[in-house]
């Protein structure tokens, strides 16, 4: 199946210039460029222009979705990840439109609204450091840690959490199902989640995960979060570490 520049254009609703874009900066490359300097795509390009576009309806930038990408080629697990983001930002928006809703009888009645009404709905800094503050408290009483959260990235945070609770979805998952902690894979879904902590600035090898889980097992506070999640997936997570 070979189609051209024009028909991919067509076909996907995206200027001929955008798709050379794609091509100079490595996002989407044509599957043949013939002697005459004409390309041509196949399936495999359509399929990932598709969830190129989908990165760029959640506003992730073109050398963000490049990563993404290339460090999950897994289609089915890329879909679902957008999905889940989407759905995220369906809700968001769903609190902002009822937020505005509220408003405007408010101001139809001639009357103020409470501040805390006015800004539901929206991502901040402060919203996450009210989410955090719990264990913030409990890091600082039982191990005199501080964190520093005085410069929040809230998008990145978003894009943090939702792979986090993707990450102990699947192995609680695994475990309720009786998929063994050696069981490849476990693994792969282990090492993918290692990949993206490095790949978005959080360094962590396997000795780190290995301490992070023995911390999980030793600690009454995150070791009850994961244990509401699914009983054993403490332990669980601790000896996929060691075995990864």
């Amino acid at each position: 199946m070979k189609i051209t520049v024009k028909d991919m254009s067509t076909i996907a609703g995206v200027s001929i210039k955008t798709l050379y874009h794609y091509h100079k900066i490595g996002l989407l490359l044509p599957s043949e460029v013939n002697e005459s300097g004409y390309r041509y795509y196949g399936m495999a390009e359509l399929k990932r222009l598709q969830e190129i576009l989908f990165y760029k309806e959640l506003d992730i930038p073109l050398l963000e979705i490049k990563q993404l990408l290339d460090e999950d080629s897994n289609r089915v697990a890329t879909l679902k990840k957008q999905e889940e983001l989407f759905a995220w930002k369906i809700e968001r928006y769903q609190q902002l439109i009822h937020t505005i809703k509220n408003s405007i009888d408010y101001t139809r009645k001639g009357e103020n609204m409470d501040n805390k009404l006015m800004f539901k709905g929206l991502d901040t800094e402060d919203e996450w450091k009210n989410a955090l503050e719990e264990q913030i408290t409990h890091l600082k009483d039982a191990y005199n840690v501080d964190l520093n959260l005085d410069d929040i990235d809230v998008d990145k945070m978003n894009v943090m959490a939702i792979e986090s609770q993707n990450f102990t979805d699947t192995m609680a998952a695994f475990l309720r199902t009786g998929v063994k902690y050696n069981d490849s894979r476990v693994k792969e879904v282990a090492r993918k989640h290692l990949k993206f902590l490095n790949k978005n600035g959080n360094v962590t090898n396997k000795e780190d995960f290995i301490n992070q889980t023995t911390f999980f097992l030793q600690d009454d506070f995150h070791r009850d979060i994961l244990e509401k999640q699914q009983t054993g997936l403490v332990y669980y997570l601790f000896v996929v570490a060691e075995n990864l």
